[in-house]
């Protein structure tokens, strides 16, 4: 059962702008921040996208630490910090909540995933209580290869009607395991739960009950796929590759 906009755990994203009095500081000088507008989500799916250095991570890092979880990922009962580099963006975000709680809960982060595994078999060395990592498969995550390790999150930790906020997850995918993906998202979606996912993969912004906001220097917009650059480039690349190719080698 998809969500309705009526029962999404996440509504709207917006600024406390009374609470900012300089914009010229880490996160608010990121392009995401000084063109900021409030996003009403998706209540099944809201893709954040853009080029490097729009501030992507950042907003997803933001949302998620409002809502509870750690910085550096896992779910709302993991209490680690490999590197306290996190930034305080979510001091400035209004999280506009749905009246209805997600049974599930998740912020995925492809760069500190790797943290997260490492936390996963500390926690599990010590005795006594249910092991952590059979929520995940029942396999060490460092025994698997990086994709492999992403996958068994995706299919055993994420358990339905639940949050889940994924930055970049397409990062140790191949294509066609970004196409399975890409069918997760919509098992997920289909057992009540919403996602908020930050990509460059033109692959994962397929699904097709979703909402895509594209950061550029000028601003936020909400486009199609065909509209998005990472598309666009694509695109052009297989079409007319021979003369990109000459004019990136020239």
């Amino acid at each position: 059962m998809r969500l309705t906009s009526d029962i999404a755990f996440i509504k709207q994203l917006s600024l406390k702008k009374d609470r900012i009095t300089d914009y010229n500081q880490f996160p608010l000088n990121l392009p995401v921040i000084q063109n900021f507008r409030p996003i009403t989500c998706h209540p099944n799916v809201t893709y954040i996208v853009g080029e490097n250095g729009m501030g992507k991570s950042t907003l997803l890092e933001g949302i998620a630490v409002a809502m509870g979880f750690n910085p550096e990922g896992g779910t709302r009962n993991f209490n680690f910090s490999s590197y306290d580099s996190h930034s305080n963006l979510d001091r400035y975000l209004r999280i506009g909540k749905g009246v209805h709680k997600p049974r599930d809960s998740f912020f995925f982060r492809a760069e500190t995933f790797y943290n997260v595994s490492t936390n996963i078999e500390e926690l599990d060395s010590e005795p006594g209580g249910p092991k952590i990592i059979d929520g995940f498969g029942g396999k060490s995550l460092h025994e698997q290869s990086h994709g492999e390790a992403f996958f068994a999150a995706f299919m055993h930790r994420f358990t339905g009607n639940g949050l889940y906020i994924l930055d970049e997850p397409e990062a140790a995918l191949s294509p066609l395991r970004q196409m399975s993906l890409l069918a997760r998202i919509d098992d997920l979606v289909n057992a009540g739960s919403q996602l908020i996912i930050s990509t460059h993969s033109p692959i994962i912004m397929a699904y097709k009950h979703a909402k895509i906001i594209q950061l550029t220097e000028d601003g936020m917009k909400e486009v199609i796929l065909e509209e998005t650059s990472q598309y666009s480039i694509m695109k052009q690349f297989f079409e007319d590759r021979e003369r990109l190719l000459h004019h990136l080698f020239e």
